[in-house]
């Protein structure tokens, strides 16, 4: 027979073979009961966003404790979780918070598991794990607290509040995906975010459009003021803050030269430093420079000469979490010399590290632990975690406890909008009782604290609130 003759039966040969091997394959795999994921068709994009969101069923918050116990409870917890084992899934998370306390994505996934299938109302936090672990952790531990206090007394009208935890990484982009993530999951109700000014800004105009509620804790730019009527904060804006560090440099520290320090890549340090120059023109007093730490030649010796030739008597650090070593820099440069302040991304326990050299800087924050430390808030804090929070975590209630008095009222995304909106509605808050502006702004002042010697913080040195009566 010729090749040419050869060629079709080879084909039908082949054919045949593939039906074979096919029809025994399709028979294997019914057999065996193997299946497919018919969701390999998500792209890869999609897949992504849904790992960055979790109930229980996956970790989010790495190294909550070195303790192997600890962990290996928690991975137990999760997974049976993602089984649908909730009652196996409590059995685990209840022994796992007894070897460590001060845990808060493992209580808020104890408090899921205990709501098991029942019906909830859910919210989602937002917090940039990746870029601030900290920081994410510290606002996780006030919407649990909220939570946990909420569910132990018995819900809203007997409806639990479940939590969704969301990784954002303090990205503008990845808000904006999982703020369309959760406008299109009906079952949330809330968010209680985003974390950076520029993350809120991105992720609000989905909000509005989406009709979904956000709250942040932390986003402190006055252009999130009247940025939509979905769009709203438990913190106050940098005109507050801004203020209240100009008032105290002019009328306490009697400097009116002041050199500022800020970020031009991030809306929250635009807008602290923005609105410092026009509180200290309020007050009498001018800013005399202003240096850029996202400058690609930005030296902070540099910087703190240039702004003493230019009388500078003080030094006004609008850092964002990106640039905060910046701005210690300025810190050590300064030897000092000058007074310092700062707004609120100062306040954490690297800058207090930072020694001596710190002493004395005074920053603008919304809530501090020893303002009021027998408050109802303080002394559950301390006993559920078995250590201090700092504002992050309080104003982070703040918001949980403006949801849930917005759920009780009407627990829909469209009731909970108008709760928020009505200018008679109230929550209580971890010091100061919760309102909001026709704005979305709180209606709430600051708090100055300064940098004084001292043992909480186990650096030698703490932040202490500042009487400005």
């Amino acid at each position: 027979m010729s090749q040419k003759n050869e060629t079709p039966a080879l084909i039908i040969s082949l054919l045949i073979t593939a039906g074979l091997l096919g029809g025994g394959f399709w028979w294997f795999i019914q057999r065996s009961g193997m299946k497919f994921d018919t969701a390999s068709t998500v792209s890869p994009q999609t897949a992504s966003l849904q790992d960055r969101i979790s109930t229980g069923e996956r970790i989010l918050l790495p190294s909550e404790s070195s303790n192997p116990e600890f962990n290996s409870l928690k991975q137990a917890g999760v997974n049976a979780i993602g089984s649908a084992q909730y009652p196996e899934a409590v059995t685990m998370f209840e022994p796992a918070m007894q070897k460590y306390k001060n845990a808060p994505e493992t209580l808020i996934y104890l408090n899921n598991a205990r709501i098991g299938q029942r019906k909830a109302y859910t919210i989602a936090v937002a917090v940039p794990i990746k870029t601030d672990l900290a920081g994410s952790a510290e606002i996780l531990r006030g919407v649990a607290q909220a939570q946990n206090d909420l569910n132990r007394a018995g819900g809203i009208n007997g409806v639990a509040l479940k939590v969704a935890i969301a990784n954002d990484d303090n990205d503008p982009e990845t808000a904006k995906k999982l703020a369309n993530a959760f406008v299109q999951d009906s079952n949330i109700l809330g968010v209680v975010g985003h974390y950076a000014s520029d993350v809120s800004l991105a992720a609000g105009s989905v909000y509005n459009s989406g009709q979904l509620v956000s709250i942040s804790p932390i986003s402190t730019s006055v252009k999130l003021s009247g940025l939509g009527k979905y769009v709203f904060r438990t913190v106050p804006s940098d005109y507050v803050a801004a203020r209240a560090l100009a008032e105290y440099t002019a009328k306490t520290l009697q400097q009116k030269t002041v050199a500022v320090f800020f970020n031009s890549q991030s809306a929250y340090s635009q807008s602290l430093k923005s609105e410092f120059f026009t509180a200290m023109s309020l007050v009498g007093g001018q800013v005399s420079d202003e240096f850029d730490f996202s400058s690609s030649d930005f030296s902070a010796a540099r910087a703190v000469d240039q702004a003493r030739k230019s009388g500078a008597k003080a030094f006004m650090l609008a850092a964002n979490t990106g640039t905060l070593d910046q701005a210690l820099q300025v810190v050590q440069a300064n030897q000092k010399g000058s007074s310092l302040l700062g707004g609120d991304d100062v306040y954490t326990p690297k800058t207090l590290e930072g020694g001596q050299q710190a002493e004395g800087m005074i920053v603008a924050v919304p809530w501090h632990i020893e303002s009021n430390p027998r408050s109802p808030f303080v002394v559950g804090s301390r006993q559920l975690w078995g250590a201090d929070v700092n504002w992050r975590s309080a104003i982070a209630y703040d918001a949980t406890q403006a949801f849930i008095a917005a759920l009780q009222q009407n627990p829909t995304r469209q009731g909970v909008q108008q709760a928020l909106a009505t200018a008679n509605f109230s929550a209580t808050g971890a010091s100061q009782t919760v309102r909001f502006l026709p704005s979305g702004d709180r209606n709430a002042g600051i708090q100055l604290v300064k940098v004084v010697p001292g043992t909480r913080s186990g650096t030698g040195f703490d932040f202490m609130p500042v009487d400005r009566n």
